[in-house]
């Protein structure tokens, strides 16, 4: 009986990197060949590596037979992790002192006796340690050896018969080196997972993996990003909304602010999106911040996820305008991460928000800004398909999402780098208008799906104690087009009187 069988249900094994056993829905299936192919530097090694590490904890032996690096280097790779390589097989097919002068003939010619020498070497190899998993790095090797890709073809079918009968489960390393269109392997293997390595125009590279095929299992596809840091690889994968959906109340919840409430018709919706639009210094953070702080002092947990500002900037603007988020981050009720957008994945920021939700309960989702977020993503198609997925699955969480656009001008036509309100469910545009000789801000809501919104546009100002939102403003026209123009004589815009607009701090 197959061993990766027991009671009809197909057993998986962990592959030992995080996040791969989720893209592959469970792990590998047992007793087969696979293949991981990728240019030098994408990640194959540690791929590998951590691979044969996870069978070690799982007290299963490894062995790792390479044809092009050193057993040092191989170590060398582990430290760099913080890793030790005990307990797992090393060996190198081409001991060191087999470099010498003497040994010339042997290794460049003639290349039938060497390519079948050191097959039988891989296979007495296998047979004396009787190893659960194996990795053979790398097959470029053998492709040299082999000059031929027939020949080439039956040397890899050999070693798949063999470690079929050995009940091994073997990883094998390609380094691409074949010529383009070459699919020799991916026929003869079980699955092909492929790594991928770009480098941008600025800020660091971005890798990705892509599972090319997997016999007998369903799995999630398309590009997952993944990165290489101390401590192995982590794999991001592909967020799919669809997957992911939990109960949640809809009713609504306020901003803290009772003006702005009415404007939106019945304050915030949980399960919505709600973008802030508007030039720089309109006040668009500062709003975000007013919604973020009412919820934490309803007991909800946020996450802030910050783009343009730094942190200690954050902190210290909202302090002074009497929303001090210090004890709730103290309070462990929010979480704000400072992104570098030079440094960032895709994936990996979606795994951030969804480690936000899901781990730590927040309920309210910043995005400031989408300008930042739009820098990191290799095109604006991949940015409207990401984005659309990532307040897809917010949505189905039940979490208040809330995300700052900047425009480009200050006053007149305003544009944005791209335009997503078609994916927002609810549109407030702040802008600058001209009255009186001052310049002043407004507020309104262009749209909502979830409520009757009020039409109307209205004077908003933010000063030391609070942000006020003014009453609708009746003596103008024209605000939202840049132009205002007056339609009475009172300039009195913004009434001050306590009982008619109380500030709310």
């Amino acid at each position: 009986m197959n061993r990766s069988m027991e009671d009809g249900v197909q057993k998986r094994m962990a592959t030992g990197t995080r996040g791969l056993d989720d893209v592959l829905r469970g792990g590998l299936t047992p007793e087969r060949l696979y293949l991981v192919e990728g240019t030098p530097g994408s990640g194959k090694t540690t791929l590998a590596l951590q691979f044969l590490m996870s069978g070690r904890d799982a007290g299963e032996r490894g062995l790792y037979i390479t044809l092009s690096e050193t057993e040092n280097e191989l170590r060398a790779v582990a430290k760099s992790h913080g890793w030790t390589l005990d307990g797992i097989d090393l060996f190198e097919m081409v001991a060191e002192n087999e470099f010498g002068s003497e040994f010339e003939q042997t290794l460049l010619h003639p290349s039938e006796f060497e390519l079948g020498e050191t097959v039988r070497g891989v296979i007495q190899l296998v047979e004396r340690i009787n190893p659960s998993r194996v990795v053979l790095d790398s097959l470029s090797e053998l492709r040299l050896l082999s000059q031929s890709p027939l020949r080439y073809r039956r040397q890899i079918m050999a070693l798949k018969h063999f470690f079929a009968r050995r009940h091994s489960t073997v990883l094998m390393l390609d380094d691409r080196t074949a010529e383009p269109g070459d699919l020799q392997l991916h026929s003869l293997a079980h699955g092909v997972v492929s790594l991928e390595q770009l480098a941008s125009d600025f800020g660091s590279e971005r890798r990705r993996l892509r599972v090319v095929k997997m016999r007998g299992l369903k799995y999630d596809g398309g590009f997952h990003d993944f990165t290489i840091e101390r401590g192995g690889i982590s794999v991001f994968p592909r967020l799919i909304a669809a997957k992911h959906y939990r109960r949640f109340s809809s009713e609504p919840v306020t901003t803290g602010v009772a003006e702005l409430d009415a404007l939106l018709g019945d304050g915030l919706i949980p399960g919505t999106n709600t973008l802030l639009a508007g030039p720089a210094g309109v006040g668009k953070t500062t709003t975000a911040v007013k919604c973020t702080v009412a919820a934490l002092k309803r007991g909800q947990k946020a996450a802030y996820f910050l783009f343009d500002e730094r942190l200690s900037t954050l902190k210290i603007r909202s302090k002074s305008l009497g929303m001090d988020l210090q004890p709730f981050v103290d309070s462990g009720l929010l979480s704000v991460r400072q992104i570098d957008p030079a440094e960032l994945a895709p994936g990996e920021f979606a795994s951030a928000v969804r480690t936000a939700v899901e781990e730590n309960d927040a309920e309210v989702v910043v995005i400031d800004s989408l300008n930042a977020y739009l820098h990191a993503m290799p095109s604006d198609n991949f940015l409207v398909l990401q984005m659309h997925e990532l307040l897809s699955y917010l949505a189905q969480q039940g979490v208040v999402s809330l995300m700052v656009l900047g425009q480009h001008g200050v006053t007149g036509e305003l544009r944005s780098d791209l335009d997503i309100s078609y994916l927002a469910d609810t549109v407030m545009l702040l802008r600058y208008f001209e009255a009186e000789g001052e310049v002043r801000k407004s507020i309104a809501i262009l749209k909502t799906r979830t409520s009757d919104h009020e039409r109307s546009v209205r004077e908003f100002s933010i000063d030391e104690t609070g942000i006020v939102v003014g009453p609708p403003i009746r003596n103008l026209s024209g605000i939202l087009s840049g132009a205002p123009v007056y339609t009475h004589a009172d300039g009195n815009l913004l009434s001050l009187n306590a009982d008619e607009n109380p500030k709310i701090g």
